[in-house]
């Protein structure tokens, strides 16, 4: 059986049984007067937030890619909408590869690098959130495995970053080590792998400049904290007497739950990590599914309607990318 199709069918199963846990002894009832009571005037304001998020990591982006080239605002904003619309879409995170690659259409960088500045999105965004869990998580009478569990996660995203650091900091020998290592391979295969190297630890540059890594070190907890006040702004919406607390802790489990590879749109995971975030605080399984089915509708909504606004702006299609990367392999083989 093709690999493809193994992976999709235990993709399946996963959201499958996730969307089974989170409804297994609900009464529907119940859930639908916890709907009723939903403030649409707090539905207003999360939906601001939403997009004041996507905004400020559209523009974070910009800090990160500007040692390469300076992009406008405008396609950061368009092609940050249009690969989170892609990655809400497409199963098993492959749609993380849209942003890179619709940037370096619209630009002189190079895919590679363009990756290498997702990758330090992903750890700036693991330290700030991971900073975020430890300081709170202490501070609740929450499972001692959750508490671990974040200690952990904080010390590895800590140890990828200080690599990264190094990597960078001393670039030059990293690079001949890493030759030393493709030296053992085909001669063509090294060079394209050495060339990919290369690209994306440019990706990498803005890290260095201690005063910028700062600058995104905040504008990451910004972006956070606007999370974290989102939730917060939902719980108010279906009349939840929660402490801010509860929102952050939402968020860490959300972060979690929706990492597991499962359909487009993270149906199942989604809702069942809501679930189980808003259990710890007490908030019965039917007012805490009712508040999974608005969360998750609400921000599938905004990415879907950001994304499909300036899709326009972005041609963008699995089919096209894969046209355009066969492509380009074939002219690499070519000039080889």
């Amino acid at each position: 059986m093709n690999k493809k199709v193994i992976l999709g069918i235990l993709i399946s199963i996963i959201s499958i049984v996730l969307v089974y846990l989170s409804v297994r002894e609900i009464n529907f009832q119940d859930v639908s007067r916890a709907l009723k009571k939903i403030q649409f005037s707090y539905v207003i304001f999360f939906i601001l937030l939403v997009i004041l998020m996507q905004w400020l990591r559209s523009y974070r982006w910009g800090v990160i890619l500007q040692p390469m080239e300076k992009i406008d605002q405008f396609s950061l904003f368009s092609v940050t909408c249009v690969g989170f619309l892609a990655i809400a879409s497409i199963p098993a995170r492959i749609g993380e590869l849209a942003r890179p690659y619709l940037i370096a259409k619209r630009s002189t960088i190079k895919m590679s690098s363009a990756l290498g500045t997702i990758l330090v999105e992903r750890v700036l965004d693991g330290l700030s959130v991971l900073t975020i869990a430890v300081i709170v998580l202490f501070y609740t009478d929450l499972p001692s495995l959750m508490i671990i569990s974040s200690v952990l996660f904080f010390s590895l995203t800590v140890v990828i970053f200080c690599s990264i650091l190094g990597l960078i900091w001393r670039r030059e020998k990293a690079l001949i080590i890493i030759n030393k290592i493709l030296g053992k391979l085909p001669g063509k295969f090294a060079h394209k792998i050495d060339e990919l190297i290369y690209h994306f630890i440019d990706g990498f540059q803005v890290i260095i400049n201690i005063k910028t890594l700062l600058y995104l070190l905040l504008l990451s907890a910004l972006i956070w904290l606007v999370d974290v006040m989102s939730i917060y702004v939902l719980f108010l919406a279906f009349g939840f007497t929660l402490p801010v607390i509860a929102s952050v802790v939402l968020m860490i489990v959300l972060i979690a739950g929706i990492a597991i590879p499962t359909a487009p749109g993270y149906i199942g995971n989604w809702h069942f990590a809501c679930i189980l975030g808003l259990s710890f605080f007490g908030v019965a399984k039917p007012e805490a599914f009712s508040f999974a089915i608005v969360y998750h509708f609400l921000s599938i909504a905004i990415i879907v309607f950001l994304g499909v606004l300036f899709l326009p702006f972005n041609r963008f299609s699995i089919s096209y990318i894969k046209t355009q990367l066969n492509s380009t392999k074939a002219n690499e083989e070519k000039i080889g």
